[in-house]
């Protein structure tokens, strides 16, 4: 039977190779002064005290044992023969009987206590892998982690087939692990949802399982009622979300992620744990998706209605043109009239009669009123021309999305209340507007009476309120509670020297302070015309500008840092390029 394997050689290298980087070399092989005096009253010979050393850094880090044969590179043996007084060729001569190697590692066990990954050592760290394993995000970052572990322990590392090996396990049995958990929090009768929609068929086309993956963001009322359908059948599930308490973030992802490959018929062949766990995920994960997603299209659809009322404005605004020409020639040349009859001291009236007449001047001037309202009206006049593309799916949205507020916004959650239908006694009132709004100048010019423009304007604040996070979803991951995505206060108490205070108070005290000490510095700067990169003229304050002025070391410092960051493989690479190009399309 093959061996497992989980890591690539770039990863075993890393685990496993000795280190020739200075940095790790200086960390890890620089010899105390404790491991001068055992190395030099033990082993008197050269080749022998250079190799006891060796095996010594080797156990250190990456704490493994040194293989018979293995080829060690110049830049250990300069860096440890010249800690001892010694030559790296000194080397050559070590461990010429397998005896001397044995009795080495013998005696470093004895001294520094290190153990062989065997008896109860190795079962207490094959329970501890076990339980890191649910929490562990890569095969890679797992065996890290066992290899750091035997460090901090003092075991001496087993083969690498024996980490991967043990890590694969502990991985899989993780995996069973949080199935079996997940499975065993569902009754009987949800179990039986669970497996009706791998049968069920939607419009004998797609089984339900297939047809609740299938949505995406929409642009119009239509797409909206379709992802409604699929949300209100999965709340009519009533799975609890309290099914994958304990599990971690990145393992529901990736059952999610197992589920969406799948076909219905697929995953009836899978086993009962794990398909009901890939069945439950799904359908939480969905229910958020598709919450996220309604919020999105009503988003745009928003924005779509915006941008109507605004053409339908600029359609208004240039059929006005036209007699907006014609109304400015008759005022011009009823104005030039009036003006050679000034001159040659005639009469006005006669004048005004002669150009255009006292009943055309009239509605001239009513032109003229209508035109002035045409081209000053705001695109926000037009959206009530938006009112029934909400009317085919708010009332169905308000109802179907756990919406939660902040203080703020509460009276924007009540007011949508009036429209969702929950609360018929509510009047239309407008506390969700700010005093300024141009929103409330429109109500008021329109009066409450006119219920379509109400409407439209709490489903637009609807929309602002989602983006700034003053309202939000429960269990959703992209308009969810911004404070979710904090640091809880006690962990943040935890971290020590944060250069942030936790009282907002002495932070404000503390800026006031420093700018008060900055303008009494300036004002004495000024006084005596010495204000630092800048000046004073004529009361306005001036600043030089700055010369460009990069130190020659600049280049050779972005060198360096690019060799610290660390080799990453070109596919790795092209993923995130993908991923980056697809969240921009997105956007």
């Amino acid at each position: 039977m093959p061996r497992r394997s989980i890591l690539t050689a770039r990863q075993r290298a890393a685990l496993f190779d000795l280190p020739t980087d200075e940095a790790l070399m200086l960390r890890h092989y620089t010899l105390a002064d404790d491991d001068l005096e055992i190395i030099g009253t033990r082993r008197r010979r050269p080749q022998n005290r250079l190799g006891f050393a060796l095996q010594l850094c080797a156990l250190r880090y990456p704490g493994r044992l040194l293989a018979p044969g293995e080829v060690i590179p110049e830049q250990i043996t300069r860096f440890l023969a010249a800690q001892l007084g010694l030559r790296s060729d000194d080397l050559i001569d070590y461990a010429v009987r397998e005896e001397t190697r044995h009795e080495h590692l013998a005696t470093l066990r004895e001294i520094y206590g290190y153990k062989m990954f065997t008896g109860q050592g190795a079962r207490e760290l094959k329970a501890w892998l076990t339980s890191e394993a649910e929490v562990a995000r890569s095969n890679d970052g797992l065996a890290k982690q066992f290899v750091e572990r035997c460090r901090a322990t003092q075991i001496i590392l087993p083969g690498i087939t024996v980490i991967e090996r043990l890590s694969a396990d502990a991985l899989v049995a993780a995996e069973r692990h949080i199935e079996t958990r997940i499975a065993s929090r569902l009754n009987d009768e949800m179990l039986r949802k669970l497996d009706a929609l791998l049968s069920e068929e939607v419009n004998g086309r797609v089984t339900r399982f297939v047809w609740l993956r299938q949505f995406e963001v929409g642009q119009n009322s239509a797409d909206a009622n379709r992802l409604l359908d699929r949300l209100e059948f999965l709340q009519d599930l009533k799975l609890n979300v309290s099914a994958l308490d304990g599990v971690p973030p990145h393992r529901i992802t990736r059952l999610r992620r197992q589920g969406e490959r799948y076909f219905a018929g697929d995953l009836r062949d899978v086993s009962g744990d794990r398909r009901f766990a890939i069945l439950a995920v799904c359908a939480l994960e969905w229910r958020s998706a598709i919450a996220d997603a309604v919020v999105e299209t009503h988003d745009r659809i928003v924005g779509k209605t915006w941008r109507d009322a605004k053409k339908m404005s600029a359609v208004h605004i240039a059929d006005a043109r036209t007699a907006l020409h014609e109304t400015l020639c008759s005022f011009r040349n009823l104005g030039a009239a009036l003006l050679e009859a000034k001159g040659d001291e005639a009469s006005l009236d006669t004048a005004t009669e002669t150009s255009c007449g006292w009943s055309q001047l009239e509605n001239l001037v009513a032109t003229a009123a209508g035109l002035t309202d045409t081209l000053a009206a705001d695109p926000m006049a037009h959206l009530v021309h938006g009112y029934h593309r909400f009317r085919r799916y708010a009332p169905r949205m308000l109802r179907a999305l756990d919406i939660c507020a902040a203080p703020v916004g509460a009276p924007l959650l009540e007011a949508a209340g009036v429209i969702e239908g929950a609360d018929k006694s509510s009047t239309r009132l407008l506390t969700f507007l700010r005093s300024g709004s141009k929103w409330r100048r429109h109500l008021n010019d329109a009066g409450l009476g006119e219920p379509r423009l109400w409407e439209v304007a709490v489903l637009s604040h609807l929309r602002d309120a989602f983006r700034s996070g003053d309202i939000w979803l429960a269990q959703s991951r992209k308009y969810g509670d911004l404070k979710e995505a904090l640091v809880p206060i006690d962990v943040a108490r935890a971290v020590p020297k944060l250069a942030m205070p936790f009282e907002p108070e002495i932070w404000l005290a503390d800026r006031k302070a420093r700018l008060a000490d900055g303008l009494q510095r300036l004002a004495k700067a000024a006084k005596t015309g010495a204000v630092p990169g800048g000046s004073i003229q004529n009361g306005v304050l001036k600043v030089d500008r700055l010369s460009a002025a990069v130190p020659d070391e600049a280049d050779a410092l972005v060198l360096d840092l690019y060799d610290r960051l660390p080799d990453i493989r070109i596919t790795d690479l092209l993923h995130v390029n993908r991923r980056v190009k697809r969240d921009q399309v997105a956007a």
